[in-house]
């Protein structure tokens, strides 16, 4: 049986439907479902992607059944345009544009006014009675098709059009008389000639050269990028759309636009747009002159006007969404040249899907499926003035959403006393950032580092702080020395402003205008939605009280990772710590081990406060004791220290050395510092306990899981598990809170706890996978090689994604998948979830709900996104 390659539509009828976009591609599909409407659109057929993936696959060979399917489906098109392709005495001509399943806005090619020569265009001018028309048609054929058909620069043809208004004394492209019309043609094929090339007369060797250039557009290498970044699979292809052209450039009675629906900036409910007189579809896009608003339209061609926002309405209610529509006037007949959804700001896309629910269009659940998880990130965070021109100088790895502007600094002691002496913003940058950098994180506006991975300690903390920040920025080279930076060719000194777009990814020149976070009631309607689809519950990371109470505002159904350490590292308590590591004498240790106690219980008893009725999980101290401390051969700082803590300064350099990690991911972190030094882990579950009885004797109700970190071996729970159990019922007894319960929990972070799941859910209550260390433990790659090797697999094809960002199912995934199997054969309720960054990571989250988690912890800002990403996961595994 013949394939059919070729689907035809117009004049009310077409072969093809919307549901057949992958083949048709988005326009093809489109223009045949709204064919089938009535609605006018100039007929045509598509030429299906598989026709393009014969292509390829065949040395740019056609299929032999194409041509005839071709010129059967053309005899159509000029049947009702009543005009012949190639004919000298009444053309048809054609158009030739491309059409991926997905919108692929500028990346491929068009081709318009295929079929003219120098005999046709004679019979154009005639037919229509308006010769300027005629050769200015032609004039843009030749452009367009020596361009992109024939590979001629662009600028050339560009060149001769500007110099022949500057010879003429004319500013626009329409003044340009018939006569240099002509000698402009001739000028163009003359410069054709002398390369050696010819652009062909003949109206069918136009045609198929036109087709075959919108094929190769694929593969181009600015389609190929726009594919990358959208995660579009190359294989695709793309169909090719050939239809009869009509004309916006016949006179003031006809014209060319683009309008939505609804209004994509803010989602109000009326016609949006703007057209142009007397032009073509690529005078509107190309800017040489101001478009019109399409409220104008009503005065010139009022008739036009309300049909085209009565169509506009129809094709809303027919796809059940914003639309986009291409539209010409031909000397007062308005055709529909294309519809599609239309691209929408986060704040629309919110307010057009609540309202499409009011208006009764679509369900509340459908209206879920119209919010992307970036959607909502852009909505939480300040975002730029769009408006506003912008000097990129660098980008790096959005770290941590937000916008902000400030001055440069570089050292983060600097930073802390000047916010203090002038309140200004400042934007600490830095080649990396350690524990000694927290005071100057905690006072910068944002953070900007020239190393580093969305999982390094500049990402991590910055996150968790709500702060902007920008890593892995390697195009910038910092001079600490002249306290200054370059970027591409340009010096930034300490003091310059600069912007760090943090949704984006970008740092930018200079100080810009910034839209703060407000949020609508719309945007809580669609959450509270969210919260009646999904099954998986969304709970935040969280290390302080103002970020349990914000993450809670915006939804969290408790706290899923609670960092103690994050409570050590501030000016005022880290010395503390510091004491424990280093200090010899046993009652330095007891009075510092004192002092933490209390700090972290009463901090402890604020987050319990804010997360009343919800569970609260805290991770018992995790990182390698090298992290509080100044580097070994840091003596400036030593020096400082050894003063502070009335330690020799030859005993701490020395101490300092031995606790040094090569491999800070591994050794002697985690649980077995709580092995190695019990009375660390006693003091933290004594204050978590503390705080928990407390608030329970006052009546609050208050739910502790105490997670132990790094777990490998049974062992090690079972050991650890004595300890903590023991110190949480001497605490219960003497504080006279024995009905308060606990829970006692892993965090498996290591491939091994993965495997040995059943033997460890004897003896914990919870599972919690760190997907961070996990995923380094599993591929053997650090959270901070994006500045290395990353980028080269990425860009290959080797590695899909950052396996930080994106969970890697085939991997990582095995080994959640294996370890819920065997936790839960052991202890069929056992309560199991997810901490690490990938929480927050729709994609990932998809898996999450898959393989049967009960909840994911992100980052406060992420909640949201979380929210809609589970509840998007269960309605599509529903439907």
């Amino acid at each position: 049986m013949e394939t059919k390659y070729v689907y035809f539509f117009g004049n009310g009828k077409a072969d093809g439907k919307a549901e057949l976009k992958d083949i048709l591609g988005g326009k093809g599909a489109n223009l045949a479902e709204i064919a089938n409407m009535g609605i006018p659109v100039p007929p045509g057929f598509t030429i299906t992607s598989e026709a393009c993936d014969f292509y390829f696959s065949n040395n740019k060979n056609y299929p032999d059944e194409l041509k005839c399917q071709v010129d059967e489906n053309l005899a159509k098109i000029e049947k009702i345009m009543g005009a012949r392709f190639g004919d000298e005495e009444n053309p048809l001509l054609l158009s030739v544009r491309s059409g991926a399943r997905v919108s692929m806005p500028g990346m491929m090619d068009t081709i318009l006014n295929i079929g003219l020569n120098e005999d046709t265009v004679r019979g154009l001018a005639k037919q229509i009675k308006n010769e300027r028309f005629a050769y200015d048609s032609y004039r843009r054929f030749i452009q367009m098709y020596g361009k992109t058909a024939m590979g001629m620069p662009g600028e050339m043809f560009e060149k001769l059009l500007e110099d022949k208004k500057r010879q003429k004394g004319l500013t626009l492209d329409m003044e340009i008389p018939t006569e240099d019309l002509k000698d402009l043609i001739q000028r163009m094929t003359t410069t054709i000639k002398e390369t050696g090339m010819e652009c062909s007369p003949d109206p069918g060797t136009q045609l198929w050269k036109a087709i075959s250039a919108v094929f190769e557009s694929w593969d181009t290498p600015r389609a190929i990028a726009y594919r990358a970044a959208n995660d579009i699979p190359h294989t695709w292809g793309t169909a090719v759309n050939v239809q009869a052209m009509v004309f916006g450039n016949m006179g003031d009675r006809s014209g060319t636009g683009v309008v939505f629906s609804r209004d994509p900036s803010t989602g109000e409910r009326k016609l949006f747009g703007e057209f142009m007189r007397n032009a073509q579809g690529e005078d509107l896009v190309a800017g040489f002159r101001i478009p019109q608003p399409i409220s104008d339209l009503a005065d010139f061609m009022p008739q036009c006007y309300r049909e085209l926002s009565n169509i506009s309405q129809r094709l809303e209610r027919h796809f059940k969404d914003l639309q986009d529509i291409e539209f010409t006037i031909q000397d007062g007949k308005l055709w529909i040249l294309q519809t599609r959804t239309g691209k929408r700001s986060a704040q629309a896309a919110v307010k057009v899907a609540i309202d499409m629910v009011r208006e009764k269009l679509i369900s509340g659940k459908e209206a879920l499926g119209y919010i992307t998880p970036r959607d909502i990130e852009q909505l939480l965070h300040p975002t730029l003035d769009s408006t506003m021109e912008k000097k990129v100088i660098a980008t790096g790895l959005p770290a941590s959403p937000g916008v902000v502007s400030g001055k440069i600094i570089f050292d983060p002691q600097e930073l802390v006393q000047v916010t203090q002496k002038h309140g200004d913003d400042f934007i600490l940058v830095r080649n990396e950032t350690s524990a000694d950098d927290f005071p100057g994180i905690s006072a910068a506006a944002g953070l900007l580092t020239v190393r580093g991975g969305t999982t390094s300690h500049a990402a991590v903390v910055t996150r968790g702080m709500g702060k902007t920040c920008i890593v892995g920025a390697t195009a910038i080279n910092i001079d600490t020395v002249r306290e200054e930076f370059i970027a591409g060719n340009k010096v930034f000194r300490k003091g310059d402003y600069i912007t760090l777009d943090g949704n984006e990814g970008e740092v930018i020149a200079g100080k810009l205008p910034i839209i703060a976070f407000k949020p609508s009631r719309d945007l809580e309607e669609l959450l509270v939605w969210t919260d009646l689809a999904k099954r998986l519950k969304v709970m935040v990371n969280a290390d302080n009280p103002q970020d349990a109470r914000l993450a809670r505002e915006l939804g969290a159904e408790g706290l899923g990772l609670c960092r103690t350490e994050h409570m050590f590292f501030q000016p005022n308590r880290i010395d503390y710590f510091r004491t424990i590591i280093i200090s010899e004498d046993t009652a330095d240790k007891e009075k510092a081990l004192k002092k933490l106690l209390l700090i972290q219980r009463a901090e402890f008893e604020q987050i319990f406060e804010q997360m009343e009725g919800l569970p609260v999980i805290i991770r018992l101290l995790d990182p390698p004791l090298h992290e509080f401390l100044p580097l070994p051969y840091a003596e400036d700082e030593l020096g400082t220290l050894s003063k502070r803590l009335g330690i020799p300064f030859g005993r701490l350099r020395e101490k300092v050395g031995e606790l040094h990690e090569s491999n800070p991911m591994l050794g002697h972190r985690g649980c077995r510092l709580g092995i190695t030094s019990p009375e660390i882990y006693q003091m933290q579950v004594r204050a978590i306990m503390g705080a928990a009885c407390e608030l329970s004797n006052r009546g609050f109700r208050v739910f502790p899981e105490i997670m132990l970190p790094l777990i490998a071996h049974v062992e090690e729970l079972k050991f650890l598990r004595d300890i903590v159990a023991n110190t949480c019922q001497q605490v219960k007894e003497e504080m006279g809170a024995e009905g308060l319960s606990y829970k006692i929990g892993v965090m498996i972070e290591l491939p091994r706890a993965a495997l040995i799941a059943d033997e460890l859910a004897k003896f914990a209550d919870f599972f919690s996978f760190g997907t961070n260390d996990l995923t380094q433990a599993t591929l053997g790659i650090s959270r901070d090689d994006h500045g290395t090797f990353m980028p080269f697999y990425l860009d290959k094809g080797i590695l899909r994604a950052n396996p930080f960002a994106t969970l890697d199912e085939t991997g990582v995934g095995e080994l959640i998948k294996m370890a819920v199997e065997r936790g839960r054969k052991t202890k069929p309720d056992l309560e199991i979830g997810i901490c690490g960054e990938h929480g927050g990571d729709p994609k990932s989250i998809e898996f999450f709900d898959k393989v049967g988690l009960d909840y994911v912890s992100c980052s406060v800002y992420r909640v949201p996104v979380a929210r809609l990403a589970a509840a998007r996961v269960a309605i599509t595994q529903k439907a």
